[in-house]
């Protein structure tokens, strides 16, 4: 009884761990961002009075370095769009992974980014349970399409493809192609399986079902 109780209640404070830390982290990393860009306001409120802009000396615009940065940011990126700016970008790139240790710094940071950037579970089209990675055991997977190109001239059959993630980082994995009667089709939606995923099955979906054993079939986008 006693182990029981532990069991619960471990289980419901790791739920509650799950749901309350990404909010205290967006919340201190939003509070972080806003506190030091807006630090910098007053280098550019100096900057708008060396260039004639009538402000009173000390005066403080507030969250002028904020709105100073996003735009900076938003004309390096239009810069790095054009022909001048993309070959001007690979060339700084190939200097800096010449440098040993700010060139894993700068390719850890630049990772991460793009894993939070292409990140887009709309690219998923249904939730699978598959075989994998032995016969026996489950795995959770996300079917994105049918196997196109050389990998359908090979198998010389319908196959899908089925991406399979790994915890407790959803945006890494493996890329399978199954035959459809191999997979079997769940009702839990995209963002359940997610949940289930990073949560390593402790945040389980209201209710799981499943739908087609056999003959897994995609409906075509509109």
């Amino acid at each position: 009884m006693i182990t029981k109780l532990q069991r619960r209640i471990r289980n419901i404070f790791i739920t509650g761990l799950l749901i309350t830390l990404p909010i205290a982290l967006t919340w201190f990393i939003l509070q972080f961002l806003l506190k030091n860009f807006d630090a910098l306001s007053p280098v550019f409120t100096n900057m708008l009075i060396q260039v004639g802009v009538p402000i009173p000396e000390g005066y403080r615009i507030p969250f002028l370095g904020l709105g100073m940065t996003l735009l900076i940011v938003l004309m390096v990126g239009w810069f790095t769009t054009n022909f001048f700016g993309k070959k001007l970008f690979i060339l700084g790139e190939t200097i800096v992974e010449k440098i040993p240790f700010v060139r894993r710094i700068y390719k850890g940071t630049k990772q991460v980014v793009l894993s939070i950037a292409e990140a887009d579970t709309t690219a998923f089209r249904k939730v699978v349970l598959l075989e994998f990675p032995r016969r026996g055991l489950l795995a959770i997977g996300f079917v994105t399409g049918e196997s196109r190109g050389e990998v359908q001239q090979v198998t010389q059959e319908n196959m899908l493809n089925v991406f399979v993630p790994t915890m407790p980082n959803p945006t890494s994995g493996f890329l399978i192609f199954s035959p459809p009667e191999e997979l079997t089709e769940v009702s839990m939606t995209i963002e359940e399986g997610i949940k289930y995923v990073v949560s390593g099955g402790i945040v389980t979906p209201p209710s799981l079902k499943i739908i087609e054993a056999k003959g897994l079939k995609l409906e075509q986008p509109s």
